[in-house]
Parts: structure tokens; sequence; C-alpha cells
């Protein structure tokens, strides 16, 4: 597991140093995400290849390893759907999410993105402990 996490960092530090430097974009999911809504493509509409190259990691994950990234999820489907939207909710109230901010905006030492981070984390940090001693049992 160490090892998948080194080369999973790896990568997605290559890929955020690739897109500033080659197209000076930051690589925030939920701002590419949104703007691909809204209908902002970019231009050359780099930013449907960055999404077509996040859904198709797990499959290559797969191809790879034979196994599927998130097999071990125990929520219902409703249940992921609604943190998927919590989560949006999240990003727009925090302009940004954590590969905007936590990647991203501490590599370019941002004030603004290490409190966002440092929020982050310490919100998951309290839902885990809830989830696991409070609601969980």
């Amino acid at each position: 597991m160490l090892l998948q996490s080194l080369i999973g960092g790896l990568i997605i530090g290559v890929g955020v140093s690739v897109l500033l430097l080659g197209r000076g974009q930051l690589a925030g999911i939920s701002g590419i995400f949104g703007n691909t809504i809204t209908g902002n493509f970019g231009e050359g509409r780099w930013r449907l290849a960055f999404l077509a190259g996040f859904l198709l990691s797990p499959v290559l994950f797969y191809l790879f390893t034979h196994q599927w990234i998130a097999s071990n999820i125990q929520l219902s489907l409703p249940g992921i759907i609604v943190a998927g939207f919590l989560v949006g909710v999240g990003t727009q109230l925090g302009t940004g999410c954590t590969s905007g901010h936590g990647v991203c905006g501490l590599g370019n030492l941002s004030t603004r993105s290490l409190v966002a981070t440092v929020t982050f984390m310490f919100v998951a940090g309290v839902t885990v402990y809830i989830a696991r001693h409070v609601v969980g049992g």
C-alpha cells in the first residue's frame, strides 16, 4: 500500500506540474469540473481531456492490478450520491477542493489555501471520529 501511495503521489505531482508548466493552469478538480459543466471547456478542450484521464485511471488501475480501487466501500449508492453532493457543496463554499488548495495552492505558498487545507483536514478528522465513535458505536 505504501508503494501504491508513493506512485500515486508522484503521478499527481507530475500531472499538476505538466498542467501548470504546459498550460499555466492549476489542477483543481472542482474548478475543472465546474467549468466543464458550465460549458467553459478551455482552449483545446483540455478540461475534457483532463476529466477523461481522471475517469479512466480506475480502469487502468484495474488492468494492471486486477482489483477495483473502491472495492471495500461500505456505503449504499444513495449514500455515495449524497456524499458526492455534499463534497460538491463544500467545494463551492470553500472556493476549491483538496487538489486545488492542498496540492496546487500549498505548492504556490497561498495563505488562503493553507487555511482551507487545515480546515478540510480538521473537518475530516471530526467526521471520522463521529462516524466511528458516536454513530458507529
